[in-house]
């Protein structure tokens, strides 16, 4: 049950109404921005809600229980804080989100018809499609630790132990070349990182420290070395443009298993998966032919 404010009810009553829908979304710094379906710009709460974005949202299902209510919000990418290149760089995945209902001839009229957290979204050309999950989605996600084979933490936190400052294990460089426009912000030639093994860095972490991607990040699905030639493929294109010369740093990868573990970083006493556990295999086995006791054989 929505409880409206001092003076909505009668302006809905009214049969002429003056409504329109806003979005607020909240990232994880803390940083709100404002949308609206209105042709102008409106201010409320200490935030400007911006009437160039092309906002416009599907019905909103809701439901009793623990349900999750979904809907989906479509966009221009036009407004100068909502574009492709913070879309792609992660800039609100998982912003929170409200949606209201406001009277802009009196925006002290104003209801939240949902809350929530922004969950997949899709780009277009022009535009884009964002998913908005409610809040009990929460209550679909893994809690505590899963029984695996391989190991369940990243690669230099504090229950990983690995000390990614080391020389050994960072790198910095620069673009040395890029590939053919199809992967250019994907796939470059490095310089500075030939005293390294190839595939040292592969499933490792980049982070740009100039150019326009600077202070981005992105994990390396392929690092190689042939003939002194160092290249380097990430998993995503970059947001904005590589160009020769732009700075990075780079971080060995892991691929979570316990001989690399204790291999490459010997660091096996802070495995956290479950290497020894049974797999498939063993569990599907049966008896050979060959062991069978024919009678001759105590069991």
């Amino acid at each position: 049950m929505k409880i409206l404010p001092a003076g909505m009810q009668t302006h809905l009553d009214s049969g002429a109404t003056s409504l329109c829908y806003c979005w607020k979304l909240t990232i994880l710094s803390g940083t709100s921005y404002g949308f609206t379906s209105h042709d102008h710009d409106l201010t409320f709460d200490g935030v400007t809600y911006s009437a160039l974005s092309g906002f416009d949202a599907s019905a909103i299902e809701t439901s009793l229980g623990l349900n999750v209510d979904d809907l989906e919000v479509m966009g221009a990418l036009s407004a100068a804080n909502l574009n492709e290149a913070d879309l792609t760089a992660g800039k609100f995945d998982n912003a929170l989100i409200q949606i209201l209902r406001v009277n802009w001839q009196n925006v002290s009229q104003r209801v939240i018809l949902a809350s929530g957290n922004l969950g997949e979204v899709t780009r277009g050309a022009v535009g884009f499609r964002a998913e908005i999950r409610g809040l009990a989605h929460h209550l679909n996600q893994p809690q505590g630790r899963l029984y695996q084979y391989g190991c369940d933490t990243d690669l230099g936190s504090s229950r990983c132990g690995v000390n990614l400052t080391l020389a050994a294990l960072t790198g910095t460089g620069s673009v040395q070349s890029i590939a053919a426009p199809a992967d250019s912000r994907r796939v470059f030639s490095a310089a500075g990182l030939s005293g390294f093994a190839s595939e040292w860095f592969t499933r490792g972490r980049l982070r740009w420290t100039s150019g326009t991607n600077a202070g981005l990040a992105m994990e390396v699905k392929e690092h190689g070395l042939i003939n002194g030639q160092v290249t380097v493929e990430l998993w995503l294109a970059m947001p904005r443009v590589i160009a020769v010369g732009d700075a990075f740093s780079i971080t060995a990868g892991c691929d979570k298993q316990f001989e690399t573990c204790k291999a490459k970083f010997n660091n096996a006493v802070n495995y956290r998966g479950f290497n020894l556990m049974p797999g498939n295999d063993w569990i599907q086995s049966g008896p050979r032919s060959g062991d069978v006791n024919d009678g001759s054989k105590r069991p």
